[in-house]
C-alpha cells in the first residue's frame, strides 16, 4: 500500500464548504478530510500517515508544483509543468454544502503538451481503520458505487478504474493540450439517491455561491489577503454558525515536544475573537453566526460553558489515542480535546466584548442581550476563581482572563440599552477588577505580569489596552507594550511568553496571533511606521496556498500546528483594515 509522503505544511492548501475541510498536498493528494462533518473520523488521513488518500498527479515524469486560488473562494487549481506539458487541476468542495452530503469536485485541464495522470481513490473511513467496499458490480458507464464505515460514495468520472489489491480504485488520464477532464466524488451518509451531479452545473452553483458570500475589502492595506482570509473563516464556518478553529487534528507545534491537538472544533473565545475582527469591518452574517452560537452557548450552559463545543453544539468528545503513525515529529494521534473539561473565565470576557460590538451594529437582539446579562452575572460571582486561561494551561489567577472580563463589562456598560435590560454597576465591576489585578500582578516595571506568582511578560496581556479594559495612555499600558516589543519580539515576530530560560524560538514557534495583535497595539499607540512593518513580516508567514497556522517556526521558515488556525486570518482582517483606515482607539476600545 503506497501512502504518500508527508510535505511542509506550507505546501498545503485547503478546500472548505463550512461542513467540512479537505487539506490537498502538492502531488494532488487529498492528504485529510473527515466527512461527513468536522468532528467525524477522517476518511482520507494519509498526512497523519494512515491509509486513505484521493490523488491526480502527473505519472512518469518530473514536474514543478505551483497553485493559486480563484480569488475570494477556497477553490484550488494545483499547476504542475512538467517535462512534457503543463496541466492544472481545479478543485473544490461543492456549494452550497449539505451537513450529511459532500461533493468534491475536480477538474483537469491540460494548457500545453500533453499529459498522463494517474488517479487514485482509496477512501477509508474510521482514520484508515474502514476498507472501500463496492456495493455491487458496476455497468459500462455506470458511476462507482462504495461505502466505508457507514458511509456510501459514488464517484464519477472515472469509467476505466480498476481496483488493485489493496481495494483502492486506480485509472490513468491521458489528455492533450485545451483537454479537460472531470471527476466528481459523493460520500454520504445515505445511499445516494438520484442522478448524478452535473459538473459543470455544480461548479457554476459553486462559483456563484462564493461570489454571493465573501466581500470585497477596498480600504484595507492588503485587500486581497483580507479577502482570502475572510474566504477560509467562510470555509470554516458552518450553516449553524459555529466556526472549528482549524481543519486538522494532532499536527505538531513542536518536533518530538508532544503539544499536538485536536482543533476542528468551535472554541467560543475564538469565535468571539474573529466576530469582533469583523466587527469592525462593518455588519456581517459571519459575526451574526458569532453572535448567535455564543448567544445559544451562554443561555443554554451559563457558569458551565464549555471551551469549545462540536458545530452542532455538543460537547467536544473526550481524547482518544488513535492507531496512526503521526504527522513527522509528532507525538500520539488524538481525536477529541481534553479543553472540554477546563474553566476558562476569559470566554465570558469575550463574549461580552463580541455581543457589544454587534449592538454597536444593530445586530443584537433581545436574547443576545440576556446572554450579555448571564455572561456578566459569571464575571461578578467567579472571576477570583483559578482559570486555565487564553493559552488553556494549568488553572491560576491569569491577570489576561480578569483584564479582558474588564474590557468586555466596560463595552457592554457602554451601550445605550445596558441599563434598560437591568445591567448596572458594570463600570465599577470592571473597575474592581482592573484595581485588584493591579495590586495583585503589577510587575515591579509597571507593566502587568502574568499572574500574582508569575512576574513573566505575556503577550496576550496587549488586549487589556486593546480592548477596552485600561485606556492605551495608562501607564501600565504602555509599559506592557514595551515589555512585549523589547522580551517577546525577534526579528518582527512575537512569541506568547517566556516558557522557560532558552531563547526565544526553541522552546516554541512565534505565535502568529500574537503578531498581529501587535500590529493593533503599536498603531494603537501611534507607531504607524512600526506597525505596517510588522504586519508586513507576520502576513510573510504564509505559504503559497495562503494559509496560517498557530506557530511560525522563525529560523526554518516553516508552518507548525494545525492548519489553517481561524483566529490568525480573523485578526489579519482587523490589521488591515485598521491600517488601512488610518483610525486609532480613542476612549476604549475600537
Amino acid at each position: 500500500m503506497t501512502i504518500p509522503v508527508p510535505q511542509p505544511l506550507r505546501e498545503y492548501a485547503l478546500l472548505a464548504d463550512g461542513e467540512r475541510g479537505a487539506v490537498v498536498g502538492p502531488r494532488g493528494e487529498v492528504a485529510f478530510l473527515c466527512a461527513p462533518q468536522w468532528h467525524d473520523d477522517a476518511v482520507f488521513s494519509s498526512l497523519l500517515g494512515g491509509p486513505g488518500h484521493y490523488s491526480v498527479t502527473p505519472a512518469g515524469t518530473r514536474f514543478v508544483w505551483g497553485g493559486s486560488y480563484l480569488p475570494g473562494t477556497l477553490v484550488w487549481t494545483s499547476r504542475w509543468v512538467t517535462e512534457d506539458g503543463v496541466v492544472e487541476s481545479r478543485e473544490a468542495l461543492a456549494m452550497p454544502a449539505d451537513r450529511d452530503r459532500l461533493v468534491l469536485l475536480r477538474r483537469v485541464r491540460v494548457l500545453d503538451g500533453v499529459a498522463r495522470l494517474d488517479v487514485v481513490l482509496d477512501c477509508r473511513a474510521g482514520f484508515g481503520a474502514e476498507p472501500m467496499e463496492l456495493d455491487g458490480p458496476r455497468g459500462g458507464g455506470a458511476a462507482w458505487l462504495a461505502r466505508t464505515g457507514g458511509l456510501h460514495l459514488r464517484w464519477t468520472g472515472a469509467d476505466a478504474a480498476v481496483r488493485d489489491d489493496d481495494g483502492a480504485l486506480r485509472t490513468t488520464l491521458d489528455l492533450r493540450a485545451g483537454e479537460e477532464h472531470d471527476l466528481v466524488l459523493e460520500i454520504d451518509r445515505h445511499r445516494p439517491d438520484g442522478p448524478p451531479p452535473v459538473p459543470r452545473e455544480t461548479w457554476a452553483r459553486t462559483l456563484r455561491a462564493w461570489e454571493e458570500a465573501v466581500p470585497r475589502f477596498p480600504d484595507a492595506i492588503a485587500p486581497e489577503e483580507a479577502r482570502h482570509s475572510y474566504a477560509v473563516l467562510r470555509g470554516l464556518t458552518s450553516s449553524s454558525g459555529a466556526m472549528v478553529a482549524a481543519v486538522t487534528t494532532s499536527l505538531p507545534e513542536r518536533a518530538e515536544a508532544g503539544r499536538n491537538y485536536d482543533y476542528r472544533f468551535a472554541w467560543i473565545r475564538d469565535q468571539c475573537l474573529v466576530g469582533q475582527a469583523l466587527a469592525a469591518t462593518g455588519g456581517d452574517p459571519l459575526l451574526d453566526g458569532a453572535v448567535a452560537v455564543t448567544t445559544e452557548r451562554l443561555l443554554a450552559d451559563g457558569d458551565r460553558l464549555h471551551p469549545a463545543y462540536t458545530v452542532d453544539g455538543d460537547p467536544v468528545p473526550k481524547p482518544r489515542t488513535l492507531d496512526l503513525p503521526g504527522f513527522p515529529g509528532g507525538a500520539e494521534v488524538h481525536a477529541g480535546n481534553r479543553v472540554r473539561d477546563q474553566f476558562q473565565l476569559d470566554a465570558y470576557g469575550e463574549a461580552l466584548l463580541l455581543l457589544a460590538a454587534a449592538d454597536r451594529l444593530g445586530r443584537l437582539d433581545a436574547r443576545g442581550w440576556r446572554a450579555a446579562g448571564v455572561a456578566a452575572d459569571v464575571v461578578a460571582r467567579l472571576r477570583d476563581r483559578p482559570d486555565a486561561g487564553i493559552w488553556e494551561l494549568d488553572a491560576r489567577q491569569w491577570s489576561h482572563s480578569r483584564l479582558v472580563c474588564a474590557a468586555g463589562l466596560r463595552a457592554i456598560a457602554a451601550r445605550p440599552a445596558s441599563r434598560a435590560c437591568g445591567l448596572d454597576g458594570l463600570d465599577r465591576l470592571a473597575d474592581r477588577i482592573v484595581r485588584e489585578t493591579s495590586e495583585r500582578a503589577l510587575h515591579p516595571s509597571g507593566r502587568w505580569q502574568r499572574a500574582p506568582d508569575d512576574p513573566t511578560v505575556d503577550s496576550a496581556l496587549l488586549a487589556a489596552a486593546l480592548r477596552g479594559g485600561v485606556p492605551p495612555d495608562d501607564a501600565r499600558s504602555v509599559a506592557t507594550w514595551r515589555a512585549v516589543l523589547s522580551e517577546l519580539t525577534e526579528d518582527g515576530y512575537v512569541y506568547r511568553f517566556r516558557p522557560d530560560e532558552r531563547p526565544l524560538g526553541e522552546a516554541e514557534g512565534a505565535f502568529l496571533f500574537s503578531g498581529f495583535q501587535l500590529v493593533l497595539a503599536c498603531h494603537q499607540q501611534g507607531e504607524h511606521e512600526l506597525a505596517l512593518r510588522l504586519f508586513e513580516r507576520n502576513r510573510g508567514a504564509i505559504g503559497p496556498p495562503g494559509l496560517f497556522t498557530e506557530e511560525f517556526d522563525v529560523r526554518q521558515r516553516q508552518l507548525r500546528g494545525n492548519l489553517p488556525q481561524a483566529f490568525v486570518h480573523g485578526l489579519l482582517i482587523e490589521a488591515a483594515h485598521r491600517l488601512g483606515e488610518g483610525k486609532t482607539c480613542h476612549e476604549g476600545s475600537w
